[in-house]
């Protein structure tokens, strides 16, 4: 005989069917979400990259550093060089500039004899500052925010974008 509160097997079933199912639901739910929301909920981390040791980089002339910097989108990984012309005049203040004219994005060569960036996309000139001497460039090349630690030069991604 039935008493008031006993449940019957097929409300049991009902039940046990819905709890694992919730758990199941749960167990997968809160890693998509997760996954899907969590790019929103990081915080904008500096990316600092190692270009050089010090002891590499010469005086008073532009030098061309092609560090790789590893970028992650989602569950690609990819590789990419960045390149970076690094200029001191005493050894201890650095100018890390972009070797991306900015005209049409071609990439600018140091010619030592004119002391002058060349960019081969309309003939784009720029001092050893990255200034624009002459050509279509509407402004000076990309500078990146540099930091030394210990006995190294580190460069913050993305460059930074000059005026005038």
């Amino acid at each position: 005989m039935k008493k008031h509160g006993d449940i019957s097997r097929r409300d049991a079933m009902k039940m046990a069917i819905s709890l694992i199912g919730g758990l199941i639901g749960t167990a997968l739910g809160i890693p998509a979400i997760a996954y899907i929301i969590g790019p929103a909920l990081k915080t904008d981390q500096a990316n600092w990259i190692r270009v050089s040791s010090l002891s590499t980089i010469e005086l008073r002339t532009p030098m061309l550093f092609k560090p790789k910097v590893t970028r992650q989108n989602g569950w690609m990984v990819e590789e990419e060089e960045v390149g970076v012309f690094v200029l001191t005049e005493d050894g201890s203040n650095y100018i890390a500039l972009s070797n991306i004219c900015t005209h049409l994005g071609c990439r600018v060569r140091w010619i030592a004899e004119r002391e002058q960036f060349l960019s081969p996309c309309h003939n784009g000139v720029f001092d050893k500052y990255g200034y624009v001497i002459s050509g279509p460039p509407p402004r000076p090349l990309d500078e990146f925010v540099t930091k030394i630690e210990d006995g190294n030069l580190f460069i913050q991604l993305p460059a930074i974008k000059r005026t005038s």
